[in-house]
């Protein structure tokens, strides 16, 4: 699919939501579409599946989309039905009964069939009963379809669910929908959902501009030093991971650049966005075997894997990346003050857990691993005990870049942040300081950063370039003498000086300029004489 039928087919969809969401809260209505949105997904997967399974017998309905092939075999195989199931666990992981499939419910929906919403039901239960457990668990828990805003009676649900899906199915029905094509298109719309939700677009989104620039970052760290060749990233983790947008975006960038990613491991607290991001994963074709999300506080570190006691068997990741939730409140108990990932800097006051997620991801970081942070620019400056966790982080040596960027990028915020970059084995002697706070294309709603803006940035990031007023490498000797204070104007001048004056070419100039309107004033005089007009002085 080419990108323009790729950017149809999300505008589509997004025309779609926009008509059929009515009263409803657009944050509700995201969950229903995107997982409409899904269930097509699975649907598409399987029946392919199927078919290469059952070969030859698999029934050639053609263009009739009001048949289902699966459930005329079904019908026909009775006997066979347990050993292919069996096989479909073993091979996609998972079982979707012919009834139940996307093409059987759109057919429902397109006749305003009575048991749609109870089919409906039941589908998403058996999907989520019937699969691997750590995949699809829970997957569709935050969708409540005898919600009172689909409709007050069963009649008015069932109503509002077929016309959702009948159009749905109607503006699929116009573009080819591979895994990629419905990959784009879902978080198109994840887009589109957060552009219109104002501070709740921070819980799930990173703008897919930023998320470049932090993606870029961890790609470029995968480089071999010496060679440039690209090596293989084991694993890479987002312990604030949303919808897991920011993940996808390194999966992409490292496999672009001719790398591979082993893992990846991602963590998120809100229910409905942890369902969002195992959604996300599979809909851009991860399998489930190449993921791990899980539904827990990172602050409180929830995650058993992550609570590993043994050093030898403590988890660590190639690169992380993370957006979490900018100067978040959080109430840290006395026995985190023991806690490993903070014991040695401290822990982040109550007033703002910027820190605390920094230090949770950089405890976990590989020694050859790279983490990139998206923060508020308080982190640089603010005293008590983040001036604390700071110096030590410096001193330490573990502060590598820092990218100041321009405000209005967010959705959910106009205040301006920054990128960190940390490293637990840092080779320069200095931090790298990069001023991209005014260099950005305005825009109605929120401020974009150009693709040549992003390139400029890693660039400069890449080779460590120092360019006027836009990036400087600062060596530890001058941060001291600031108190480590890191913010950015202290070190990079983005004032332009004044221009010097010549004096004698400004004076020779006048005198031009004098001689030039005393010819003017002569000739116009003589035309005044002509017209017995009196002169000017």
């Amino acid at each position: 699919m080419t990108d323009t039928n790729q950017k149809q087919l999300g505008n589509t969809l997004w025309s779609i939501a926009d008509q059929l969401r009515g009263a409803m809260d657009a944050d509700d209505f995201r969950d229903y579409m995107l997982s409409f949105l899904f269930l097509r997904y699975l649907s598409d997967n399987y029946e392919t599946a199927a078919k290469k399974e059952l070969g030859r017998d698999y029934p050639d309905v053609g263009d009739d989309a009001r048949k289902v092939p699966l459930a005329l075999w079904y019908a026909d195989n009775e006997d066979d039905i347990p050993e292919f199931e069996k096989q479909m666990r073993r091979k996609v992981h998972y079982v979707i009964k012919p009834v139940h499939l996307w093409n059987s419910i759109a057919n429902l929906a397109r006749t305003q069939n009575s048991d749609l919403l109870m089919t409906l039901q039941e589908g998403l239960k058996y999907v989520e009963t019937e699969s691997f457990e750590s995949t699809f668990n829970g997957l569709f828990s935050e969708i409540d379809l005898s919600s009172p805003k689909l409709g007050k009676k069963y009649e008015d649900r069932n109503a509002k669910l077929c016309t959702i899906i009948q159009k749905i199915a109607e503006g699929l029905a116009e573009f080819s929908t591979d895994i990629d094509a419905l990959g784009d298109a879902y978080e198109y719309l994840i887009g589109q959902f957060a552009a219109g939700s104002g501070k709740k677009a921070g819980e799930f989104y990173t703008p897919q501009q930023i998320s470049d620039i932090l993606s870029a970052i961890v790609t470029l760290d995968s480089q071999e030093p010496k060679t440039g060749t690209k090596k293989r990233l084991e694993s890479v983790m987002d312990m604030a991971c949303g919808s897991g947008s920011l993940l996808l975006n390194v999966r992409k960038k490292v496999n672009k650049a001719g790398g591979t990613i082993g893992k990846i491991f991602g963590q998120e607290k809100n229910i409905t966005t942890y369902n969002l991001a195992r959604m996300n994963m599979l809909l851009h074709g991860v399998k489930d075997t190449e993921f791990d999300i899980f539904h827990g506080d990172t602050l409180l570190n929830e995650w058993d894997m992550m609570r590993e006691a043994n050093p030898a068997k403590k988890p660590s990741f190639d690169a992380i990346v993370a957006n979490p939730p900018f100067s978040y409140r959080w109430e840290p108990t006395d026995s985190l003050a023991d806690d490993v990932r903070f014991k040695s800097h401290g822990l982040a006051p109550k007033s703002a857990a910027d820190f605390a997620f920094l230090l949770h991801g950089f405890h976990f970081l590989k020694d050859e691993g790279v983490m990139a942070i998206i923060l508020p620019h308080g982190v640089l400056f603010r005293g008590g005990a983040e001036e604390r966790i700071r110096t030590k982080l410096l001193k330490d040596g573990h502060v590598d870049t820092v990218i100041g960027l321009p405000a209005n990028l967010f959705y959910s915020t106009g205040i301006p942040v920054c990128i960190l970059v940390l490293k637990k084995c840092k080779k320069p002697d200095d931090v790298l300081f990069i001023n991209a706070a005014e260099h950005f294309v305005k825009g109605k709603r929120q401020n974009q950063l150009s693709k040549e803006h992003i390139q400029v940035i890693i660039d400069t990031y890449q080779h460590r370039k120092e360019a006027p007023r836009y990036s400087r490498r600062v060596g530890m000797e001058e941060i001291e003498k600031n108190d480590f204070n890191l913010n950015i104007s202290r070190y990079i001048s983005t004032a332009v000086g004044e221009e010097e004056i010549d004096l004698a070419a400004t004076n020779q100039t006048l005198v031009d300029i004098e001689k030039t309107i005393k010819t003017a004033t002569a000739k116009h005089n003589e035309f005044l004489k002509e017209l017995g007009l009196p002169s000017l002085p």
